[in-house]
């Protein structure tokens, strides 16, 4: 049980870094669309 336990804490680790990464991804994209907007609107 305390292997598993082990394996489920490194899963939710590498989605929480992956998810951060994501967002940031994410957020760098809409800043873009804006600011192109912004200066070719």
């Amino acid at each position: 049980m305390k292997e598993k336990d082990e394996e489920n804490f490194g899963f939710w680790t590498q989605y929480k870094q992956f998810a951060k990464n994501e967002l940031l991804l994410y957020a760098i994209m809409v800043i873009g669309i804006v600011l192109g907007i912004i200066f070719f609107g």
